[in-house]
């Protein structure tokens, strides 16, 4: 056991080495692959933090129910009644028509309209704040409309069923980047480590003739995989941290103008590792398939 962890510690050793003598080749090819990661990790952290966003946003959805025109005082307040022992609604509000009609005529647009009428045309009104996401307040709906003297049922879901779907389109877009440019970032990796194994061909020949296994001249190459994909995931970290910082400030002058404080927020240090473990896995995935493919037809003559 020792002498395989010593093993491996000598070749991780000559990785950094042999990176450390070429550092503008290995500066392009970490370049290369931070880009390459970058692109989809940005994406991600614009859409985690607009679902922060939007868990902020109001939780307690609208429902307006208009009732008929012949609706009575009795009806009234039955149908209150009954509201008021729906699990799914929270509160509820009474607008009277004449209400209705006062708050039009407040309204600089509409007053000369309002004034022309010769009788009120707006129905009676309750006013539901409902719990639940979007398939709670449609079951919702379906109990509302069987109500008596309801005529009419209005959601306010629609702005939660488009953003929920515009988020969904985002992360299905950001799952196939990213599935694009990994395959990408596996070919970067297979061909560097295609060109160190041609470069090195005279010196594989002679570990071979020694005795040297095909484990022991597998390793070093292994070893230059993960730490490319591993260099590619913190320079992708600090490109997206970079553009960040930039976006930010115009971001938090536009959201003074709204009254709010919101800036984007990077990962925390889970997501971090979780990204750098994964880049790992595919510099060692390019570098295993390389060693596969080349590797086996170099033999001594």
């Amino acid at each position: 056991m020792n002498n395989w962890l010593r093993h491996h510690w000598q070749s991780f050793g000559l990785t950094l080495r042999r990176l450390a003598r070429n550092p503008v080749a290995t500066l392009l090819n970490v370049t290369v692959i931070g880009v390459a990661l970058a692109l989809p990790l940005g994406g991600y952290m614009l859409l985690q933090n607009l679902g922060r966003v939007a868990g902020q946003l109001p939780g307690n959805p609208h429902v307006s129910l208009f009732l008929a025109r012949d609706a009575g005082k009795n009806d009234i307040a039955a149908l209150e009644a009954s509201l008021k022992q729906i699990p799914g609604v929270r509160a509820l509000r009474f607008i009277s028509r004449e209400q209705a009609l006062e708050g039009l005529k407040r309204s600089e647009n509409l007053s000369d309209v309002i004034a022309a009428l010769q009788t009120n045309p707006l129905p009676d009104a309750f006013v539901l704040e409902t719990v639940g996401g979007v398939a709670e307040m449609e079951k919702l709906e379906g109990q509302l409309r069987a109500l008596p003297k309801v005529a009419h049922v209005q959601l306010d879901s629609a702005w939660v069923q488009r953003l929920d779907a515009l988020l969904k389109l985002g992360r299905t877009a950001v799952l196939i980047l990213a599935t694009l440019l990994a395959c990408g970032l596996v070919a970067v990796t297979f061909n560097t480590i295609r060109l160190q194994i041609l470069t090195q061909k005279d010196e594989i020949e002679v570990s071979k003739l020694i005795g040297a296994t095909d484990a022991f001249i597998r390793r070093p190459f292994f070893h230059l995989g993960l730490v490319q994909g591993v260099l590619g995931g913190v320079a992708a970290l600090g490109i997206v941290y970079v553009c960040m910082h930039i976006l930010n400030r115009s971001i938090l002058g536009l959201a003074q103008l709204y009254g709010s404080d919101f800036r984007l927020s990077f990962f925390d240090l889970p997501d971090c590792l979780a990204l750098l473990t994964f880049a790992a896995v595919l510099g060692w995935l390019g570098a295993y398939m390389s060693v596969s493919r080349h590797l086996a037809g170099i033999e001594p003559r």
